[in-house]
């Protein structure tokens, strides 16, 4: 079978451009026993891809110049030849990036039947949901009347995060990209206020929004946010350090907060995780959140770019705020 796939052209020096990506026509080798074939519907572009594009040393191998990019994926089985998967059973895999693909079953994990759309495994019930509920309550821990505050908070990871602090009692910050997405959170997602971080820095924002102090913040962002956060936390606060998208694409590295003192004198929690670390957890955080998604309590947004070869666009648009919740591609 004739079938298409995104390279990596060459590592990016600053931000991601179209040149460092690659169209090309592959053939798939034939299906062998324990196998399936697989065509993609959707695939999903994340931040933490631009950090795979470096040839450093991280929690996962980088992407290789010249070989197709991967990241998580919903596709529908043409061909099986393994006894848990039938053609026309929905998939999601780590194999994104491609129209289609030949891989062994074991590492594909079957969608449940029920009136959820697939493409929420992807985002709200796939891994990006399972890392804001792994961070907030795992390291969060937050009780209710607390307040918690969320940078880049319209995004897949952010949004979640913000309505289950919402949902479990506490009060609830968020900040945002531009004035449509910050009424976008006090809004449908129903925090209690946002700000928008061109039109406000976060210092001031936080002085105005949050003036008792924050007892959690969410760091989707790191760079200014990061700094004007840590000058107003609570006493025993806890920062969850989820990503730091402001550095992802600095050519040299970012110096780091001023204000990285207070976590001592303010007996401050600062961790970072890896969600693939806690794989132990994804039971309890599907038993957790599925209901709310079912129920329409947790609401989520997507993103649509259509189109394999527009891929790449849907990945840069990351890093300048194309997408409120969710980026997807949907292959043809």
């Amino acid at each position: 079978m004739q079938t298409r796939e995104i390279r990596l052209a060459a590592r990016p020096s600053g931000a991601p451009a179209t040149t460092d990506f690659e169209l090309a026509d592959v053939t798939l080798r034939e299906p062998e026993e324990g196998d399936a074939v697989v065509r993609n519907l959707y695939m999903s572009v994340d931040p933490y891809m631009r950090m795979r594009m470096n040839d450093v040393r991280s929690y996962t191998p980088p992407f290789t110049v010249g070989k197709a990019l991967t990241g998580g994926a919903v596709g529908e089985v043409l061909e099986s030849r393994a006894p848990d998967l039938q053609p026309g059973d929905l998939v999601v895999s780590q194999l994104g990036w491609r129209e289609h693909f030949v891989a062994k079953a074991k590492w594909l994990e079957k969608i449940p039947a029920g009136p959820i759309p697939p493409t929420a495994y992807l985002g709200v019930l796939g891994l990006t949901g399972f890392t804001g509920w792994y961070g907030l309550k795992e390291i969060g821990n937050p009780k209710p009347g607390e307040t918690v505050f969320v940078s880049a908070a319209s995004g897949a990871v952010g949004s979640v995060v913000g309505q289950l602090a919402k949902l479990w009692g506490c009060r609830v910050v968020g900040s945002a990209g531009s004035a449509a997405k910050v009424k976008h959170l006090t809004g449908e997602l129903g925090f209690d206020a946002a700000f928008d971080y061109h039109a406000q820095s976060p210092a001031q924002a936080l002085l105005e929004l949050a003036p008792e102090g924050i007892d959690i913040y969410f760091d989707n962002v790191g760079g200014d946010h990061l700094d004007a956060v840590l000058q107003n936390m609570k006493d025993f606060g806890r920062l969850v350090e989820c990503g730091m998208i402001a550095g992802y694409n600095e050519a040299t590295p970012v110096p780091g907060p001023k204000s990285l003192p207070l976590v001592v004198t303010r007996r401050l929690l600062l961790k970072g995780f890896i969600i693939t670390d806690h794989w132990d957890r994804r039971d309890a955080f599907l038993a957790d959140v599925r209901p709310l998604v079912e129920s329409g309590r947790l609401k989520y947004s997507e993103t649509v770019v259509e189109g394999l070869e527009r891929a790449p666009e849907a990945f840069i648009g990351l890093f300048g705020g194309a997408n409120v919740g969710k980026m997807l591609v949907r292959l043809g």
